[in-house]
């Protein structure tokens, strides 16, 4: 690959569900500066689960990743369980949720919130 630049992809990825729930949740709280952070905690059934918030601040340490008018907000620790990942956005009979696809994970639960790497 003379004179090409290598290609390096994106360290997180958003479906379009995702980017339409949190664009319609700006509007709704009338708020142009609202991001998902996504982050990773202990515990859950399988070891780590999954957590989302809203946050209209970035800490210096984290990372912001743009999706057009959607921005997801990692933490630098969670950030090593999420590299390669998807957030998506979806609706059924249970409800609605938030949910990671996450294709480091060895295991993960039936509710799809914990999972072990």
């Amino acid at each position: 690959m003379s004179g090409a630049e290598a290609f390096v992809p994106t360290p997180l990825m958003m479906s379009d569900s995702a980017r339409k729930r949190i664009r319609a949740l700006m509007d709704e709280e009338n708020n142009p500066a609202l991001k998902l952070r996504v982050y990773v905690t202990g515990g859950g059934c399988s070891g780590f689960q999954y957590g989302f918030d809203f946050a209209d601040t970035v800490a210096e340490d984290d990372t912001a990743i743009e999706f057009g008018t959607a921005t997801l907000v990692v933490d630098p620790l969670s950030y090593q369980y999420l590299v390669g990942s998807t957030v998506d956005y979806e609706e059924g009979l249970a409800g609605a949720r938030f949910r990671i696809q996450n294709p480091n994970a060895t295991t993960t639960c039936g509710c799809g919130a914990s999972f072990m790497v």
